[in-house]
């Protein structure tokens, strides 16, 4: 049989499935999923298998109008993450429709894809009923030329195996890109990092989230199978620290017991995870913070 492998990049305004449709796809937990938008920063590659094909899936940043160096840093890896890929999946959200912001993917959507294959994933199918998804089906395609429509709930499962099958079936004749068992393609110290900072994004929920950053210093691998893992929480303000550690060090203490049982599962293995929380006014003007979260700090630049 012939092998085939390649990118599918998912595309979408923030907060529209891209992260949890990642996860379902490739069959394990390889992109943070929280209730607030912009999450993820970096384009994260999971890696599945269908039949003969490997299928390389690149969640991407959510795409919407930047304001700050991070945030277009973030937008750049998104339609940067579309534009090496071999197919793209543009995901919106049934109950949403199209917004303003989904207008503004479609305006730069031909510019970016080329002639390349793209499909419409209509994402929380169960929020609707069926004549506003027939509807605004139809009127997606008069917008745009997408090569397929899935209709699918990216939580529940509903359509994830079509579209995986559609997608598969597209993929360029190519000798695999990863080792067979491999899901991730992303350093594990990335990972260890990207658990961390999820924990923190479910557990605080004021603004916070979006003025810290988590870095894995120190990987020490040990006799016993076991590893030590020590991360740096970044903040902006002094006041931040002290939300993170909370009363009598109560939240950041949850937040490490959460990430390191997370990574216990992940890896298989005992994990000793140690946190610090550092104080940096300027770390979102930091190139060395960008790279750490696998951005390209001149990507931010107005």
């Amino acid at each position: 049989m012939t092998k085939r492998a390649g990118f599918v990049a998912l595309i979408g305004e923030p907060n529209a499935g891209k992260s949890t449709l990642t996860n379902y796809l490739v069959g394990a937990k390889v992109s943070i999923v929280t209730h607030k938008v912009q999450t993820t920063r970096a384009r994260i590659r999971g890696v599945a298998l269908e039949g003969d094909s490997q299928i390389v899936f690149v969640d991407t940043p959510g795409l919407f109008q930047p304001k700050r160096r991070l945030d277009r840093a973030m937008v750049a890896a998104a339609w940067g993450g579309a534009a090496d890929a071999d197919v793209i999946v543009l995901l919106i959200e049934a109950h949403r429709g199209i917004t303003k912001g989904v207008e503004a993917i479609l305006e730069n959507l031909s510019d970016v894809v080329g002639k390349r294959p793209v499909a419409l994933a209509i994402n929380k199918i169960d929020k609707v009923k069926s004549d506003e998804l027939l509807g605004l089906t139809q009127e997606m395609n008069a917008r745009f030329d997408f090569t397929e429509t899935f209709m699918i709930s990216a939580e529940k499962g509903y359509g994830v195996a079509d579209l995986r099958k559609w997608l598969a079936e597209r993929m360029p004749e190519s000798p695999w890109l990863y080792p067979e068992d491999q899901i991730a393609d992303l350093p594990m110290r990335m990972i260890a990092a990207e658990m961390t900072r999820e924990k923190l994004t479910l557990r605080l929920h004021q603004e916070l989230p979006y003025q810290l950053t988590v870095e894995t210093e120190h990987w020490e691998e040990r006799q016993d199978g076991s590893a030590r893992v020590d991360q740096i929480v970044y903040v902006a303000r002094d006041g931040h620290k002290g939300i993170i550690l909370g009363k009598k060090g109560e939240t950041i203490k949850a937040v490490s017991q959460s990430a390191r049982a997370e990574l216990e599962e992940f890896l298989g293995r005992k994990i000793h995870l140690f946190l610090q929380v550092k104080v940096r006014p300027n770390w979102l003007e930091e190139s060395a913070r960008y790279s750490e979260m696998g951005l390209n700090f001149k990507d931010g630049n107005t």
